[in-house]
């Protein structure tokens, strides 16, 4: 199984912090927002996942995460979408949301071993 990770959009409500970043890049606690999606589908066994982005700091997603070796990941593919992501809401919702229901029976699985 893969998992995809949606970090993308503008940022507009954190302003002036995502003027110079990615809001998905900005500290949660003591780690990058982004590291914990990530980590929540290493800690489900996924071991395959796209990070979709866009915007002008894409570029620091691949400074930060690299190939996702760190992490325990075989591959971390990135993909970059123009504008604010809204084609992406509407053409691929429905199967984001199969990913997300199949996703989440595949925890309860790994949960009750």
């Amino acid at each position: 199984m893969k998992g995809v990770v949606l970090a993308g959009g503008t940022g507009s409500r954190l302003n002036p912090l995502t003027k110079v970043t990615n809001k998905h890049l900005l500290p949660v606690y003591d780690k990058p927002m982004v590291y914990y999606p990530i980590q929540t589908l290493v800690d489900a066994g996924i071991k395959e996942i796209l990070l979709v982005t866009g915007g002008k700091n894409a570029g620091e997603f691949l400074r930060l995460l690299g190939n996702g070796r760190d992490f325990g990941l075989k591959h971390l593919n990135y993909t970059y979408q123009e504008g604010e992501g809204v084609s992406l809401k509407r053409l691929a919702w429905r199967k984001i949301l199969l990913m997300v229901i199949v996703f989440a029976s595949s925890l309860a699985t790994i949960s009750s071993k």
